[in-house]
């Protein structure tokens, strides 16, 4: 089965609340026939984009191919949060790279941010950016490990925009029963992911880059310069950038190996009256709870409900998105039964063993970024801009990025999928104790 095609038409967004109330750039020519330049990249989501466009600002000749259209994957679908930190907590990543890394990595997560709120400020003011992430616990017995993390990043990070949250003020702030405490950081916050992605696409056309739309790379032939072979027409190319992510599919199998599609969904409610929505979230943060199996979920421009849960494994997305997803917001907000669904879509990522983002130079001209495992929005629109830097001549934070270590998923892509099904099935029985 096709990972391109296996839910979407090539082309075509999905039936989504973002790309109802998104105007699409372009749209962009697929190639014909054979060119050249200096950067190939492979994908047109964030991490591709953002490159794009950095590599254009420092003068380099960009050709950006994409299968669908620009946005088109998990960046134009995901929950649009915009976190701060890496997906692994500070304490184990000073256990996996030591605290000075650790310390590199947490500072590389605050400019991811920053990086965001910028391109948004510039090049995609239509996305907006909203302040705040609320991180809710949902078992008593976890708030006092995250208000221990949160005195740490006070305390070593010097980091003074994220608070504890008791059991009171999250359900003010969070009108849910379900969570027992937690922590708000406002150094995050949320936006429109599919308008930011549009934005860049179109900064990066304007600085001069090269999008090409419904290309499909076929085959990547190595060597100086590089092949970049797809199914109409030849790019050469002194480097080459493969920034595809969750569907990447086995085109690269060295990436493959270590990042592993899964699908996650989104619903969007009707628009809710204005003081209802407000009971629900009282500030207009994004929240994100402590299950394995996450739920994410924020309020959109017009009052609507958009919430994320429950994840599949395999290529094809299940028949009825609406009740898979409606089952964990009902248990977050019962007080929205009777409320209309008017868009359910989903999406696929690309996450690592260790959820770390999976970094490489796989030769010395061709390069990879992707494996963002849910905390995309910020680090792959980073990682776009670190490729680049790379790729000028200045490695040392991409280098950073691609020495934390990312297994191989055991057995390589070919049987990573039972033993990350047996993996899922216990972490999402481990929610329910």
């Amino acid at each position: 089965m096709d990972i391109l095609t296996a839910n979407d038409q090539v082309g075509q967004y999905p039936s989504s609340w973002y790309s109802a109330t998104a105007d699409a750039p372009g749209p962009y020519p697929a190639i014909a026939g054979d060119i050249s330049c200096d950067v190939c990249i492979i994908g047109g989501g964030f991490t591709g984009l953002s490159a794009a466009m950095h590599l254009a600002d420092l003068g380099f000749d960009v050709a950006l191919v994409e299968a669908h259209r620009v946005g088109f994957g998990a960046s134009g679908r995901n929950g649009g949060q915009v976190g701060t930190g890496q997906r692994l907590e500070q304490d184990a990543l000073e256990k996996l790279v030591g605290r000075e890394n650790a310390r590199s990595l947490w500072d590389l997560s605050l400019e991811s941010v920053q990086l965001v709120r910028d391109i948004v400020a510039e090049h995609a003011p239509e996305a907006g950016f909203s302040d705040g992430i609320l991180h809710a616990m949902h078992r008593s017995r976890y708030v006092p490990d995250d208000h221990d993390y949160v005195r740490k990043l006070n305390d070593d990070y010097g980091y003074d925009l994220i608070r504890t949250v008791d059991r009171e003020e999250m359900r003010h702030l969070c009108g849910s029963p379900a969570y027992h405490g937690g922590s708000l950081d406002m150094g995050g916050g949320h936006t429109h992911p599919l308008r930011l992605a549009f934005g860049m696409a179109r900064a990066a056309a304007a600085k001069g880059a090269r999008l090409f739309e419904t290309t499909r790379v076929t085959q990547v032939v190595e060597g100086d310069p590089a092949q970049v072979i797809t199914d109409k027409g030849k790019i050469t190319a002194r480097y080459v950038l493969w920034a595809c992510n969750g569907y990447l599919g086995h085109a690269q199998r060295d990436v493959a190996a270590r990042v592993m599609p899964i699908n996650n969904y989104i619903l969007a409610t009707e628009p809710l009256d204005e003081d209802f929505s407000k009971d629900l979230i009282r500030e207009n943060h994004a929240v994100a709870d402590s299950k394995f199996v996450i739920n994410y979920f924020r309020l959109s421009e017009d009052n609507r409900m958009l919430f994320g849960g429950a994840e599949s494994y395999g290529y094809r997305f299940p028949k009825d998105i609406v009740k898979l997803v409606s089952k964990p917001m009902l248990e977050i907000y019962p007080q929205l039964k009777d409320t209309r669904i008017d868009y359910a879509w989903g999406g696929t990522l690309g996450i690592t063993m260790n959820r770390m983002p999976h970094f490489g130079r796989l030769t010395g001209n061709i390069l990879s970024a992707s494996g963002y495992s849910g905390h995309g929005v910020a680090m792959a629109t980073l990682g776009g801009k670190l490729a680049a830097e790379a790729v000028s001549g200045q490695a040392g934070r991409f280098d950073l990025m691609a020495n934390v270590p990312t297994q191989r998923f055991p057995g390589g892509a070919a049987l990573r999928w039972p033993i990350l099904v047996a993996a899922m099935v216990w972490f999402s029985l481990r929610d329910k104790i």
